[in-house]
């Protein structure tokens, strides 16, 4: 008996110091959660307006340009994979994976030939323990990430973007990424980010209305040329904050989660511990019973 009193102490102390320690996180991912909603929201509205003029420039200017016009044969696709540094965030990196198997399968299918960039420290160790080839890879920021690595991440994407295909170029370039919605809902999704896809207006236009004129200084091919790599800067930084926030939103919740079935551990732990000693108390006043009858039988 004791000897197992002694297990289930050794126990109760193993899982009281794992219950601080997810406790700790859980008020760390709680406390980071907050700044990275706040620069969620703030960037998505300016990312919408920005689509938004484009796509107006796109319809209204009658000019080609490489990033808004559909190739004629897709041959080559990139993808852009958003999962994060560290795990214990429950299944937001499996997930995020998950929707980026299931789109570079659907690329193969299709006969592309895909080519994967990657963010974050879990997915390079997924592709590498598959031994798997992947173009780039960008760690060490997916907590709090900086416009300056999403400026680095959209060059090297319009780079190569703007690649011819026997050079290594690309037709199109997709991005997988965790939306944040809320602080229980965030979502994998995926986004074809160029050739950027034209976003009509909500309300079309009636019949006999007039249309917007527009005329362009210098140039509507100068215009493109300078706003296109800013929209893909807005939309690597807009996903970039929307990933971080689910990260620690994911985390918090499954720390919060650990931290309980922690305290369930230890009052079950404590439980048996109690009735462990009961049961060594009992047997002891029943030896103590017995010797005591026996000497008086004795006697």
């Amino acid at each position: 008996m004791g000897a197992q009193i002694r297990v289930y102490r050794q126990r109760i102390r193993s899982v009281s110091a794992t219950k601080k320690i997810t406790r700790a996180m859980e008020l760390m991912a709680a406390s980071r959660v907050v700044r990275a909603r706040e620069r969620a929201v703030e960037s998505a509205p300016y990312t919408h307006a920005l689509t938004q003029s484009l796509s107006a420039l796109a319809t209204y200017s009658n000019h080609d340009h490489p990033m808004t016009t559909e190739p004629e044969q897709v041959r080559r696709s990139a993808v852009l994979i958003l999962t994060a540094d560290r795990g214990l965030a429950g299944g937001y990196n499996a997930n995020v994976l998950k929707e980026s198997e299931r789109l570079v399968n659907e690329l193969r299918d299709a006969g592309k030939e895909v080519v994967v960039y990657l963010v974050g420290r879990r997915a390079v160790q997924f592709y590498k323990f598959r031994q798997r080839s992947y173009a780039a890879g960008w760690t060490g920021f997916t907590e709090k990430p900086t416009i300056d690595v999403a400026r680095e991440i959209a060059e090297r994407l319009i780079t190569d973007f703007g690649t011819e295909y026997e050079e290594g170029g690309h037709d199109e370039v997709h991005i997988v990424y965790t939306r944040f919605n809320t602080m229980v809902d965030q979502e994998a999704r995926v986004l074809r980010m160029l050739p950027m896809e034209i976003v009509e207006d909500a309300e079309p236009a009636k019949p006999g209305a007039t249309l917007p004129l527009y005329a362009f200084e210098p140039s509507a091919e100068e215009v493109l040329d300078e706003m296109l790599p800013k929209y893909v800067v807005a939309r690597v930084w807009t996903c970039l904050l929307s990933a971080a926030a689910s990260e620690l939103a994911s985390r918090q919740r499954a720390m919060k989660s650990a931290t309980d079935n922690a305290e369930e551990l230890v009052k079950m732990y404590t439980r048996l511990m109690n009735q462990a000693r009961q049961a060594e108390i009992t047997q002891e006043i029943s030896e103590i019973v017995g010797g005591a009858s026996a000497l008086a039988e004795a006697k």
